[in-house]
This record gives C-alpha cells, sequence and structure tokens, in this order.
C-alpha cells in the first residue's frame, strides 16, 4: 500500500520522492504540509507534474506548494539517502533558501538541471542526480550489450556464415 501523508511525517528540510512511473519527481519538505520543488511553468497547481513535457522544457519554475496537492494519487518517500555520503546542510538554512527562490524561473535541463538535482543542492549544496546517473549506467549498459551482440554476431557470420562459392562457375 503506498504511504500517504497520514502515514509518514516528513520533517523540515527531508527530501521528497514521488513515483511518477517512468520517473521519479523531487521537493524538498519545509513544514506545514508544504514542499517547494522545480516544475514547468505551464504546471498548473495539482497537476501532479504527470506529463512527460516536464522533460522537454527549458525553463522551470520554483514552486511552493501544499504536499498532498504535488504528490497527487502517485506513491511518495521521504528520501534521504544521500545523508550516507553528505553532511545535510543546517534545515534553517534549507528551509530559508527554498523559500528565497520561490517564483524564480531556473534553467532546466533533465541531465544537469532537473528537479532532483535542484532539491539535493537545497539539502547538500551538491546539485546530484541519482536518476540521471542510473538512466546513464542503462544506457551504458546497453550499449555494451548492443556491441558485444553485434560482435558475437559478426563473428559466428565469420566462422559460420561466410558466403558460399559458387563450384559451378566456367
Amino acid at each position: 500500500m503506498a504511504p500517504t501523508l497520514y502515514d509518514e511525517k516528513p520533517e523540515c528540510g527531508d527530501l521528497i520522492e514521488i513515483f511518477r512511473g517512468s520517473y521519479q519527481h523531487w521537493a524538498v519538505y519545509i513544514g506545514d504540509g508544504f514542499v517547494v520543488h522545480l516544475a514547468p511553468p505551464s504546471e498548473l497547481p495539482g497537476a501532479g507534474v504527470n506529463s512527460m513535457m516536464s522533460v522537454l522544457s527549458e525553463k522551470a519554475v520554483v514552486k511552493k506548494e501544499e504536499l498532498w496537492d504535488v504528490v497527487g494519487t502517485n506513491r511518495w518517500e521521504i528520501n534521504n539517502n544521500l545523508d550516507k555520503d553528505y553532511e545535510p546542510r543546517p534545515v534553517h538554512i534549507i528551509v530559508k533558501e527554498a523559500l528565497a527562490i520561490v517564483g524564480q524561473e531556473l534553467p532546466y535541463c533533465v541531465f544537469r538541471g532537473n528537479c532532483e538535482h535542484f532539491v539535493n543542492e537545497l539539502r547538500y549544496g551538491k546539485a546530484e542526480s541519482r536518476q540521471v546517473r542510473k538512466a546513464g549506467e542503462v544506457v551504458m549498459y546497453a550499449g555494451i550489450a548492443a556491441a558485444v551482440g553485434l560482435g558475437v554476431v559478426a563473428l559466428a557470420q565469420t566462422l559460420f556464415g561466410g558466403k558460399k562459392e559458387n563450384k559451378n562457375t566456367q
């Protein structure tokens, strides 16, 4: 069963990972049921960032919205997993900086500046996206597998399927 607002109690500065099917949306909890997140300018409150148009946009707006409105019907969880790699910044700094940039339009790039980069920059001072790193690893491994597969096919053709000579040449 998916967690709800009533199952998990985020604390100020916690990162919220929202599962949107093929990707995750991220927000930082700032208290009183609100989050700050990076979203496409065309997104209406409560739209839930379900549109793939969000990844095609070159600009995004920092928004303060109620957690429940951003989550919608999607599964979500508190995800501060980078705490094991980085020291979180003081909570009051995370919240203060998040609120200070609400309403600002920022450059958006799914690979270098997405919502996960945004919240990790606020919490840790490091713009990082594990989601992008994992996608890159999948692409890299798929490329390696494809190259190995093509190599095996080429080797098999060389060993077993070369051109047959026509013995009836005159």
